[in-house]
């Protein structure tokens, strides 16, 4: 249990919040959203102790143990990925410590033998005989091999490094877990493993992520840094978002009596309340739900920026067919070979693999940037392409602002290029920034803005939620919806590919899946598994 009291958090004049005042109870997942700069980073640190607030204090319950997530991805890299692990649990490790450095002392004597006998009855206590083994197998879980256990941190890869990081926090099931965007570079897989470890966890949990189907998937609670408040509501992010929304029509329809808002809201409540019925931990959910004060639903002062794409033509019939496509790394390996498809009017396309610079390099490739091993491909004559690549780095080497930036990628003046602009939330001064400045999500929203002058009717994304905020995930995720052209994309994002994919192709390095399907159903088919397992697997 973690108890905030009277907290506030304000650095130089700004003041991110005050009198924060809330209660975070066992058995329940608390997520933190709230736009970029809000503080959702800064209340976790304030909880961990690590930043001291401005004022008020933060209280665990008694003997209560706090882990968290960290951040640091160096600081244990003269250590093993065992051992980085265990030391999790801080408890643990030092009594661990002290007990090897007594038993490896030549002149023990009477003293340090009581000392030991201490120390074992703590190391049992703690669960110390399992500790290994109990690591182990959360590395196994989130897909580091036994065989890297003994490697140093310093020899893995930076996306093996979040892993460990991640099993070092959830090591020894602590009170009290604090996780700030836990799914960074884990693959589907590993987030779903993820989802089911969290929901059987029966301890207080605050994370801090962007995606909105993990949130959704393991949040009881809503924690919402607006308006300078941290306020907490029933449910998850979902929930959160579509009475954030429903109060935000209504506040806009002046007209709508009191008391029809009210049956509005209570209706909306009921019916989401019955959505969650056959989620995990329903009944608290569904209860807690029931019990929210409709008073408390108001629109978010979040801005959402403007994204919509809208094709100048409508597609024809031909519009891009694969053949034989093959393409591997600069060491040979293979990424994905014997590629054949034909894109249809009216696909949206999600490709997957487990390696995803295969899915960069057949992008890369259809976009005339790479040449193929083998194979070719080609495009129907109404086809214009808008594409997001992965890497944007070569687009913002220069000391152009935004306005004459944008220039450069279509037709009109001033006052229509800052029109695109301000679709994607710069404004005022904002568009005569110099583009070399900007932050990551800043260049993903120019990104689209160039996107967005093509008009074009067939749209090519390669993971195109990485560096945007919530907001923006969502806008994105909502046109493209209702697009009417054709999507190519990558992503690691759940909800974005089952609310937008229709078809799916998966690329391995013997050929393609290629299935006309739901993305949940594709994902837990055990006929798909085995095929998946068949297509992956070396060939003798």
């Amino acid at each position: 249990m973690i108890t905030v009291s009277n907290l506030a958090i304000q650095f130089g004049k700004k003041v991110l919040y005050n009198d924060v005042n809330l209660k975070f109870t066992n058995g329940n997942i608390y997520g933190i959203i709230g736009a970029n700069g809000a503080g959702k980073s800064t209340f976790l640190r304030a909880i961990s102790g690590e930043l001291e607030p401005t004022k008020g204090s933060v209280t665990l319950g008694p003997g209560e143990r706090l882990s968290v997530l960290s951040q640091d991805h160096f600081k244990w890299d003269q250590y093993t990925v065992l051992d980085t692990v265990l030391m999790g649990h801080t408890v643990l490790w030092d009594i661990m410590k002290q007990r090897d450095a007594l038993y490896a002392k030549e002149d023990f004597t009477d003293e340090d033998g009581l000392k030991v006998s201490e120390l074992e009855e703590k190391f049992a206590e703690l669960g110390g005989w399992n500790a290994e083994s109990d690591a182990a197998a959360l590395l196994s879980g989130l897909g580091i091999s036994e065989d890297k256990h003994a490697l140093l941190m310093g020899e893995l890869s930076g996306k093996e490094k979040v892993r460990v990081m991640l099993a070092q926090a959830l090591f020894g099931e602590p009170d009290n877990l604090l996780l700030d965007e836990p799914t960074n570079d884990l693959d589907m897989d590993t987030v779903t493993w993820l989802e089911e470890y969290l929901g059987n966890f029966e301890h207080t949990v605050l994370v801090v992520s962007h995606d909105r189907h993990f949130l959704d998937s393991v949040c009881t609670h809503t924690v919402d840094i607006d308006f300078g408040k941290v306020n907490l509501f029933a449910g998850n992010y979902s929930f959160w978002y579509e009475s954030s929304q429903l109060a935000l029509r209504q506040q806009q329809n002046q007209r709508a009596k009191a008391e029809e808002k009210k049956k509005e809201l209570e209706e909306f409540i009921r019916r989401f309340s019955a959505n969650v019925a056959k989620s995990k931990q329903t009944t608290s959910r569904k209860k807690m739900l029931e019990k929210l004060n409709i008073e408390e639903i108001r629109p978010s002062s979040r801005k959402y920026p403007g994204i919509i794409f809208t094709p100048e033509r409508e597609p024809g019939n031909q519009i891009l067919e694969v053949s034989g496509l093959r393409a591997e790394t600069e060491d040979g390996t293979v990424l994905f070979n014997d590629v054949n498809f034909t894109v249809e009017k009216g696909d949206k396309i999600v490709f997957l693999s487990h390696d995803p610079r295969a899915m960069t390099a057949l992008f890369e490739i259809i976009n005339d940037n790479r040449r193929p091993q083998a194979g070719h491909y080609s495009w129907g004559v109404t086809i214009t392409t808008a594409y997001l690549p992965l890497d944007n780095t070569a687009f913002f080497d220069s000391d152009l602002n935004l306005v004459d930036w944008l220039s450069q990628f279509g037709e009109g003046n001033e006052v229509y290029m800052k029109g695109f602009l301000g679709r994607m939330l710069f404004s005022g001064e904002d568009v005569l920034k110099r583009v070399n400045v900007l932050s990551g999500g800043e260049k993903m929203r120019c990104m689209i803005a160039r996107m967005q002058l093509k008009n074009a009717n067939c749209l090519i994304l390669d993971t195109p939620t990485n560096h945007l905020d919530l907001e923006s995930i969502q806008a994105f995720n909502n046109n493209l919806k209702t697009y009417k052209g054709i999507v190519l994309f990558a992503s690691h994002d759940h909800e974005f590919i089952s609310t937008v994919a229709n078809r799916i192709i998966e690329l391995t390095p013997n050929g393609i899946i290629d299935k006309m399907m739901n993305y949940d159903d594709y994902i837990s088919d055990d006929r798909i598994k085995e095929i998946r397992a068949r297509m992956y697997a070396p060939k003798s």
